[in-house]
């Protein structure tokens, strides 16, 4: 390899990468991960971690945590997916993501075993990540899972803490389509003796996290169960309640072993997340008159709290720059947007992405109206020429859409 982005393009390849291309890229086995966790002398056993997983806010709330370790004064390494503008946002260590020579030289240095194995981008990841946490020595790692938990391929750790933050029906072709069955999925990170914090109640899923952790005699908190003085962060979105709550609940159980955290660590930490971590694409306002904002939410239940915090901004016309993949569940999502926008239709820039012809037909079903656009960045322009300075501009529907616009 030559160059970084060789190498990156090269990782693409090795295997269908399930964010580019969809279900046939996802693996139902751990064997890989764990042959290359062995070849790399087993660097997942050099740190500690804390390993967070569910539908939506995972993501929030891994880097939440990684601010008030931060902050704390930890050394802290941060693992998370997908990226949105370049691989190495998914590696960091006190939010500085990996050297770009530093995953050039783990390809290099791997590459035979990667190629005879047949790992897969994800895997690959992984494994490189755990290998930089070992090597800069971190004092503690926050480990986001990729898709679903029991099979996904950082579930090698035994970490201090499991967090699920909830259950949604996304990837319900690989996890299931009812709730019971995506939360046993979930609950395949809760280890033996290990305690977990479960982020949001849902009668169809306590039950299957309290058997589970039963079975691995691991104590379970429920974070609703606890209530907290309201902290402020810098992340606004409302459903960011839920994660803060959800963060506070870990930090209790956490306290209780050997980190040391005050109060006013945690309160500086959370109005510094962006700061800290290099966080982008939640709630994320780019620009005012008009106000520019966009969103990663992508599936029901994620964009029900969006859609309604939409609803509560002042403006006098909204304007839906809209993109989303090709195996998405319209028929969940579009209901939820309101019908009293104008709508700019567009192609996320990766394989998965559905062409804009087609969503603008689907949305039609629903009373969603506009126009289409040849790419997102032409809807976008699109809309901050129509825009007047009193009107709203949301961004939104795929991590991808987002991705183009930051």
């Amino acid at each position: 390899m030559k160059t970084y982005n060789e190498t990156v393009e090269w990782m693409f390849q090795q295997l269908p990468m399930y964010q580019r291309v969809g279900k046939q890229a996802f693996k139902k086995d751990l064997s890989n991960t764990l042959k290359l966790a062995e070849h790399l002398n087993h660097p997942e056993k050099k740190f500690r971690s804390i390993h967070v997983g569910g539908t939506n806010g995972k993501g929030s709330v891994s880097h939440m945590l990684a601010s008030v370790f931060q902050e704390a004064g930890y050394k802290t390494g941060l693992y998370t997916s997908p990226h949105l503008k370049d691989f190495r946002e998914r590696i960091r260590v006190n939010g500085e993501m990996i050297p770009e020579q530093k995953v050039v030289n783990f390809i290099d240095s791997n590459k035979e075993f990667l190629e005879a194995n047949s790992l897969s981008f994800f895997e690959m990841s992984v494994g490189m990540a755990f290998d930089h946490f070992a090597k800069e020595k971190v004092d503690i790692a926050i480990i986001e899972v990729g898709l679903g938990g029991r099979l996904d391929s950082t579930n090698i750790i035994r970490p201090e803490l499991s967090v699920i933050t909830n259950i949604g029906k996304d990837h319900t072709a690989f996890l299931g389509n009812t709730y019971p069955a995506i939360a046993f999925e979930k609950a395949g990170i809760i280890k033996k003796s290990v305690p977990v914090v479960i982020g949001e109640k849902h009668p169809e899923t306590v039950e299957v996290f309290k058997e589970k952790a039963g079975a691995e005699s691991s104590k379970i908190y429920f974070a609703e169960d606890f209530k907290f003085q309201s902290l402020a962060s810098d992340l606004k979105g409302f459903y960011q309640k839920k994660n803060v709550n959800t963060v506070l609940t870990a930090l209790k159980v956490l306290k209780d072993k050997d980190w040391l955290i005050s109060e006013e660590v945690v309160e500086t930490a959370l109005l510094k997340v962006k700061e800290n971590t290099g966080l982008r694409g939640r709630w994320d306002i780019l620009s005012s008159r008009p106000e520019v904002i966009c969103d990663t939410a992508h599936n029901r239940e994620g964009l029900e709290i969006v859609m309604d915090q939409l609803k509560a901004e002042k403006f006098n016309k909204l304007h839906i720059v809209m993109g989303v993949v090709n195996d998405k569940d319209l028929s969940t999502i579009l209901p939820l947007f309101p019908k009293n926008a104008f709508y700019y239709f567009c192609k996320p820039d990766v394989p998965r992405g559905l062409d804009a012809n087609n969503l603008q037909k689907e949305a039609a079903k629903f009373g969603l109206k506009g126009k289409t656009y040849n790419s997102v960045l032409e809807a976008f322009r699109a809309a901050k020429i129509t825009a007047d300075a009193e009107d709203l501009i949301y961004i939104g529907g795929s991590n991808f859409t987002v991705a183009e616009v930051l």
